[in-house]
This record gives C-alpha cells, structure tokens and sequence, in this order.
C-alpha cells in the first residue's frame, strides 16, 4: 500500500514539474484520441450507409473535424504559453 502511494505521489510531482498544464494537455489529447476513433467509425459507416443515411455521416464528420481543430488549437496555446518564444 505505501509502495503504490509513494509511486501515486511519484508519478503526479513528476507529471506537473514538466507542465503546467498537464492534465488539461491530457485531457485534450485524449479527446482528440476519442474524437479520432469516432472519426474512423464514421468511416467504416460510409461502406454501407444508404442515402439518406450517409448525408448525416457526413455531417458529423464534420462536426468532429471541427472538434478536433478546436482541440488542436488549445493544445497549441497552452504549449506556447508553458513555452513562450523569445523574439
């Protein structure tokens, strides 16, 4: 028991000391992970959608795409303000 609270304690000092951030980085990444999954989920649903169907496929392919840029696009703020550049 004291084995897995010293390497809990071990794992969270080391974890923030590299990042600010670090668990909504984690937290971002990981939706990107899920959102990605999804992503390729819709595409299996392209082989076999019917019309109707593959309209609303599309749709939310697109609305994952746009998720996805999102997320992205904090990833990126969050590194360049734990990492500013110097002119």
């Amino acid at each position: 028991m004291i084995r897995v609270l010293l390497l809990l304690l071990m794992t969270t000092v080391t974890a923030t000391a590299f990042h600010e951030h670090t668990f909504e980085v984690f937290e971002l990444r990981e939706h990107v992970l899920m959102l990605t999954i999804n992503l390729w989920e819709l595409f299996s649903q392209l082989e076999y959608a019917h019309p109707e169907l593959r309209i609303r496929v599309y749709e939310e392919i697109h609305m994952i795409q746009q998720e996805i840029n999102r997320a992205i696009q904090l990833l990126i703020e969050l590194d360049q303000r734990q990492h500013p550049t110097t002119p």
